[in-house]
Order: structure tokens, then C-alpha cells, then sequence
């Protein structure tokens, strides 16, 4: 089954979830975007019943400490895992290389960067670049972000599905070719627009879920998942946020919890 597990959907600063990322999966497939900020994707992990030897592709969309301090943990146990097999591909841009590669050069010992060697290839991509991740074709988008050179995808399925993930920034325009008419999309939603006073998104370079609303009925996209929240408002999050970007957009809004499993049928 086609299916997006969320091992996280807050923001960097999150304490009571976990930070955005998540699993892609196909019937033979599985590709982690992101891994959080920490050794927490290790327990989101084991909760979602993943093995890290069952991982075996990482996307990784920028180098901001919430999205890839948790590569460097995957990449380890994957270096420690008595029952490894095959390679683990990690995807990302000329700076997440470059942030991924300094870090464990530091602090990873001889015989785990030894290990790192055998089992771990490195994939420096450039904006548009496609390429296949077992039976997923991506194509990787710049997002044009002015804090954080950052990479999003286009990702088709077997059956043709399309899954065109933005990134944890405002949308650019000049990104309609990957989005557009997708059957879903990821779209960073930091809070409500009636709350914008209160979490300054636009300040951080952030939107809303009225914005995300608005831009999925732009796009004309099939499928709206919300992510990369506040969690101040977690109890009525689900209800709050679909209510506001459903404002604008009226298909299906999904604005899942940590764990939660999206099936993609």
C-alpha cells in the first residue's frame, strides 16, 4: 500500500511532538525525508514499527538542525546494524553534503565511518534533477528559500500517483511545474492566519493554513497534508487548521498527529 507515515509534524522548537519528517512508502519501497533534530527519530522510529535496516533511502531537504541532526543518528545505526544489507542512498543538496559529511567526519569513530564507507552512498543533487529511489522516480526542486538553501521533490508512484512535497517554506512560483494538478501536497502550515499575531509567521519566513488552503486551490492539487506546525494548539489542531485552509480549498485536508499513517489511495 501506498502510504506517508509522519514520524513528526511540528516545527524546530516542538517539546510535546516530534520535528517534521516522514516515511514515503511504497510495497517495496520505503524513502525518509528528514529525520528531526536529535536521536528522537530513533524512538519514532521503533513506534512506527521501522527497522533501520529496512531504510535504505534519505532524502534530506536542508541542513537546519531540526531536519538533519537526525541523519546523523540514522546514519550511524545504520553504520552499527549487525544485519545491514545492501547500501543506504542519502539524497540531498551541495550544502546538506557538506553539513552531513562534516559532522560525522568529527564526531563518529574509526570503525564507524569504516562502516559508513562500505554501506552509505552519498547523492549530491542539483536543482531539477530526477532520479529513481527503487520503484519511486523524484524530481528534486530548489525551493528558492532566502534563509536555508532547501531542496523539495516531486515524487511519482508505481500507479502514477503524484506526491509533490514543498519543503518547509512559502511556495515559488517558480516551482508550478513540480506542484501543479499533484494528487497530494505537502505544504507547511506554522499556524492559523487568526493566530499570525501571536506565532509571527511571516516573520519566519513561514505560512498559514489559510495560505496552504489558498495555494492547493491554486494549484488545483487533489490532496492538501498539512505539516511543520506550533504545538501550543495541539488538542484542536486537526479541527482548526482543516476548518481555516478549507476555507479556500474544498477536497481533502489532512492535518495528521506524530505516527500517523496517510494512506495514499
Amino acid at each position: 500500500m501506498n502510504k506517508i507515515t509522519m514520524l513528526g509534524t511540528g516545527n524546530a522548537t516542538v517539546t510535546h511532538i516530534y520535528n517534521t519528517c516522514f516515511i514515503l512508502s511504497t510495497a517495496t519501497t520505503r524513502i525518509l525525508v528528514d529525520a528531526g533534530g536529535g536521536n528522537g527519530i530513533l524512538t519514532q522510529l521503533r513506534k512506527a514499527n521501522v527497522a533501520i535496516r529496512d531504510i535504505h533511502h534519505l532524502y534530506v531537504t536542508h541542513a537546519h538542525t531540526d531536519h538533519v541532526l537526525g541523519v546523523i543518528w540514522v546514519i550511524r545505526m545504520v553504520a552499527q546494524c549487525k544485519d545491514y544489507e545492501n547500501r543506504l542512498h542519502v539524497y540531498g543538496n551541495d550544502k546538506v553534503m557538506k553539513v552531513v559529511h562534516t559532522i560525522i567526519d568529527m564526531i563518529l569513530a574509526k570503525k564507524q565511518l569504516n562502516k559508513v564507507a562500505e554501506r552509505v552512498v552519498f547523492h549530491q543533487l542539483t536543482d531539477g534533477e530526477s532520479f529513481e529511489a527503487g520503484d519511486i522516480h523524484l524530481t528534486c526542486f530548489d525551493i528558492h528559500s532566502t534563509k536555508e538553501k532547501q531542496y523539495g521533490f516531486r515524487a511519482q508512484l508505481p500507479d502514477a500517483t503524484v506526491v509533490a512535497c514543498l519543503g518547509d517554506e512559502p511556495y515559488n512560483q517558480l516551482n508550478r511545474p513540480y506542484v501543479e494538478h499533484a494528487d497530494w501536497m505537502m505544504c507547511e502550515a506554522f499556524c492559523l492566519y487568526a493566530q499570525r499575531d501571536t506565532f509571527k509567521p511571516y516573520e519566519k519566513c513561514h505560512s498559514t493554513a489559510l495560505d496552504a488552503g489558498r495555494l492547493a486551490a491554486e494549484l488545483d492539487v487533489k490532496n492538501l497534508i498539512l505539516y511543520h506546525t506550533e504545538e501550543k494548539t495541539l488538542s484542536t489542531r486537526r479541527e482548526s487548521y482543516t476548518k481555516e485552509a478549507s476555507e479556500n480549498f474544498k477536497r481533502k485536508i489532512v492535518v495528521p498527529d506524530d505516527l500517523e499513517e496517510i494512506s495514499l489511495a
